[in-house]
């Protein structure tokens, strides 16, 4: 194992994302601190795979200037909640002043200035912000994550369904497990990705009654993709007590879907992060047990 004596700094430790970068620097023999909100069975276990964590919240400016202390390159991800634009300006001026080289940050494919979704206009403005910084600056976009299928996903009478708000809009679903790779190939090797803002989408561009029959080839069953309109999704999100920031995201986001924002394939996974990103089949068979049962928001037939 090759020994590397750079500190890297993993926000949204426990996440999807996170996680995996983690393992796979850990993998490569780089020291990591993974920065969590609490500590329970998620950090310890990170603990024993060898990061050193630390308890933080990303609005407390002294928790995360400590954090940083001694970092060469961090892993910036924000959940989908309100807040984001202050912990960027905190996490910003304390990385400066700690003398981090390098910031991988996580955006979203609908990051512009003219987005609907307040959380995407935000992620435009934080992406503005840290290029005006000193830290080389890549900027993650990801389309739908793959693992939002398993969020949506019901379970009935020996069917699997999708109801969603996505017309026949487009899109490569993007497994974490990909971006995790990209996430660790950046922070190994940041200069030659200063600035740059890649998508990241998986394979193949599919619709979701392409992605349905994706996923019953995996399943050995039936799978429908039933499109509905946006305020019975929005009301539905509502119904299972997602906040409003988050259902004012989805509901803005969905509008972009239809209209392709989405859309598109690249190479960027097999070419930074080094490996053929996963297909829906293959991301289902993988994980094949999660789609015995529904997910936690689907929305339930009328």
């Amino acid at each position: 194992m090759a020994h590397d004596d750079r500190l890297f700094l993993i926000t949204g430790a426990t996440g999807k994302t996170g996680n995996g970068a983690i393992q796979l620097l850990l993998e490569r023999g780089h020291r990591v601190r993974a920065m969590v909100h609490r500590e329970d069975e998620r950090s310890r276990a990170l603990a024993e795979a060898g990061a050193e964590v630390v308890v933080a919240d990303f609005h407390d400016l002294d928790g995360v200037t400590a954090a940083v202390q001694g970092v060469a390159g961090a892993y910036f991800c924000y959940p989908i909640l309100p807040g984001l634009v202050e912990s960027t300006v905190i996490f910003a001026q304390a990385a400066t002043e700690a003398g981090v080289r390098s910031v991988v940050n996580m955006s979203q494919i609908s990051a512009r200035r003219e987005a609907g979704s307040n959380a995407a206009r935000q992620h435009w403005l934080c992406e503005r912000l840290l290029d005006r910084t000193e830290l080389v600056t890549t900027h993650l976009r990801p389309t739908f994550f793959a693992e939002w299928l398993k969020t949506w996903w019901e379970m009935r009478g020996g069917e699997g369904f999708l109801r969603l708000p996505f017309g026949e809009g487009r899109h490569a679903p993007i497994a974490a497990a990909d971006q995790s790779h990209v996430i660790a190939a950046v922070l190994a090797a940041p200069e030659p990705h200063d600035r740059a803002v890649y998508t990241l989408h998986g394979p193949v561009e599919q619709n979701h009654y392409d992605i349905a029959a994706a996923m019953a080839g995996s399943l050995g069953h039936p799978v429908h993709y039933e499109p509905i309109g946006i305020e019975e999704f929005a009301s539905a999100m509502r119904g299972r007590g997602l906040p409003e920031h988050l259902v004012q995201h989805l509901s803005n986001v969905a509008v972009d879907y239809q209209n392709g924002v989405f859309a598109g394939t690249n190479d960027i996974v097999k070419k930074v992060g080094g490996r053929d990103p996963l297909s829906v089949e293959d991301f289902v068979a993988h994980d094949r047990s999660y789609f015995d049962t529904s997910g936690p928001y689907f929305v339930p037939a009328p």
